[in-house]
């Protein structure tokens, strides 16, 4: 038998995101954030490419795309709901770190393989927060999905898009525990 770490498996099987919404300050400073994303870096990723980078959001990044997001909606004619929606998560955030996408040409890695990469990068830098004991939730809405506001807001290039927004912050409140998937209902055993 393998060695186990029981600590580290624990964590797995217990881990749960928190409601940006209930993220509250402090939030961590650069030191604290540092090893964050640097477990995230260590994702997955097939041909050595770093299909991804970090852009880290402080209040006054927040602010602006705040602004951005409720103007960008309107001039799109989003109804008023989907236009505070998209507001209010940069409003509510005191720090988020932008995954972003970054496709690369290759002929050995497909573009689908870059996009899982970038995935699993949002779910280590959320893990990475969480057992670091800081409150997260990875995040996307449609301002993250708008060309204007990516490009705008961001600074994105055309081979680049929003991946993830991971809110982090210090936890308000105990998120209630949600129903899981049923192994049985999604699980294939192929022996043969």
């Amino acid at each position: 038998m393998p060695d186990r770490n029981q600590a580290a498996l624990d964590f797995l099987l217990s881990r749960r995101s928190r409601p940006a919404k209930t993220l509250g300050l402090p939030v961590p400073d650069r030191d604290a954030l540092i090893p964050i994303l640097t477990a995230a870096a260590r994702s997955p990723d097939h041909g050595k490419l770093e299909p991804w980078r970090f852009i880290v959001l402080e209040r006054a990044a927040l602010d602006r795309l705040a602004d951005l997001a409720e103007a960008r909606g309107k001039s799109l004619g989003r109804d008023e709901a989907d236009v505070a929606k998209g507001r209010k998560q940069f409003d509510d955030s005191h720090l988020a770190v932008a995954v972003i996408e970054v496709q690369k040409p290759s002929e050995k890695i497909p573009p689908i393989e870059q996009t899982y990469s970038a995935g699993a990068v949002c779910l280590a830098l959320l893990n990475a927060a969480l057992a670091s004991g800081w409150g997260a939730n990875w995040l996307s809405g449609w301002p993250a999905h708008d060309r204007g506001f990516a490009e705008a807001g961001l600074g994105l290039q055309t081979h680049e898009r929003v991946a993830g927004l991971i809110h982090l912050g210090t936890e308000t409140a105990l998120p209630p525990e949600r129903p899981r998937p049923d192994l049985e209902q999604i699980t294939t055993w192929m022996s043969e």
